[in-house]
């Protein structure tokens, strides 16, 4: 390199890289993606079914790309604090978030969240769908959803619904079902689903709004009967259980999901690099059976899907908020 060479290249990096950006960018930008640790927040505790699908998410990226992508675990605030983190990272593709449907229901709880979904995230993919099923004990009276109703509306205030904590999806669709049934329940929130499961095998609850990942190892036992869920399409393991929607009741339409998420502002060209392996992964034998076996459907979209779906959901589920008068600090 020559004197005047060498002059301009430190030059260039006293500029902040000015002179040599191009270069630079030739060497690590999109085309150069990933080329170094891909970092994969999840905003929960370890162990939850969005940690499980992160890992082997992780391990296969890992492997399709030969870079390290690591899960990091930040709980905290029904998961704005990861989401947050992300939202405010470097948009270069090298900090992934992998977000539930909180995502989106947050801004209608929270009074302050700190991130405006539709504006703070680049969507990536949607790795999978999840319905909340309608679920009584055995032995309760009601046979069907319209004898549950009629059985509610015989004993207003009388009775009661599991959900798996205040400000969740199966929140929601509770307070959804009293409206639009026209009946009065009292609301029992748990901290997770795991206790809300085992008070309704124990028949502590007259009925409960599960997620189908945690009633997915009981959908078969004698001590529980599904009356119905939400969502548009029916549960593989239950083609006889209709939906809320098919039963008459309106407003069920969104699902439970999981999604793929980059910093807005990402270059396009690595949003698309990363969504066309998602994609795969997803497709492929190992993700697809693991997401079936936990009671998922899979997806694998593009971005332009996921962005829809947010789209799509977010109002409605700021109506459920709103109609329901539920706040949250």
């Amino acid at each position: 390199m020559t004197l005047s060479r060498r002059t301009a290249w430190q030059a260039a990096l006293a500029l902040g890289l000015g002179a040599s950006a191009p270069a630079l960018w030739a060497q690590t930008g999109p085309a150069q993606y990933p080329h170094k640790p891909i970092r994969l927040v999840v905003p929960y505790p370890a162990g939850g079914g969005t940690d499980t699908l992160a890992r082997i998410l992780a391990t296969q990226l890992g492997q399709a790309w030969g870079v390290s992508v690591v899960v990091d675990n930040k709980p905290g605030a029904s998961g704005i604090l990861g989401n947050d983190l992300v939202a405010k990272a470097p948009a270069d593709g090298y900090t992934v978030l992998v977000a539930i449907t909180a995502l989106i229901q947050a801004p209608a709880l929270y009074a302050k969240v700190p991130y405006d979904p539709l504006r703070d995230f680049s969507p990536v993919s949607q790795l999978a769908t999840s319905s909340d099923l309608f679920v009584v004990p055995a032995s309760s009276p009601a046979k069907t959803l319209a004898e549950f109703i009629a059985l509610a509306k015989a004993r207003p205030g009388k009775l009661n619904y599991g959900t798996y904590g205040n400000g969740t999806s199966s929140h929601l669709h509770g307070e959804l079902f009293k409206m639009a049934a026209g009946i009065d329940l009292i609301s029992v929130p748990y901290k997770g689903a795991g206790p809300e499961v085992n008070d309704l095998l124990g028949g502590q609850l007259d009925s409960a709004f599960v997620d189908a990942t945690s009633i997915n190892p009981h959908l078969r036992s004698d001590r529980l009967r599904v009356l119905g869920l939400t969502g548009t399409q029916r549960h593989p393991a239950l083609p006889d259980v209709p939906t809320l929607g098919e039963q008459g009741l309106k407003g069920f339409e969104a699902n439970g999901w999981f999604g793929v998420f980059l910093p807005a502002g990402t270059p396009r060209p690595i949003v698309d690099k990363l969504s066309t392996e998602v994609q795969r992964i997803v497709a492929g034998a190992e993700l697809n059976s693991r997401l079936k076996a936990m009671g998922l459907t899979p997806v694998g979209g593009s971005p332009e899907q996921l962005q829809a779906v947010l789209s799509n959901d977010q109002p409605r589920w700021e109506k459920i908020v709103r109609d329901a008068r539920i706040s949250l600090e």
